[in-house]
């Protein structure tokens, strides 16, 4: 899937945005589809930048802990 950055994105604010999660490997996943974003903490506005596929997200661990009672 391609995705553009907005303005002042990052690449977690990106994954979240279109998967609602930002866990499961997710961010290791889109770095070895994007290895020239690891210089960038901040990307450029327009960057293509190729998330995985919606089939290999669906292995993602969307299991929560409850830390206070």
């Amino acid at each position: 899937m391609n995705v553009y950055a907005q303005q002042n994105d990052n690449l977690d604010a990106m994954i979240y945005r279109t998967f609602g999660t930002s866990y499961g490997g997710l961010l290791e996943q889109t770095l070895l589809l994007n290895p020239r974003l690891t210089a960038h903490a901040i990307l450029p506005l327009g960057t293509l930048v190729i998330l995985p596929d919606q089939a290999s997200t669906n292995a993602v661990n969307t299991d929560s802990i409850q830390l206070w009672t």
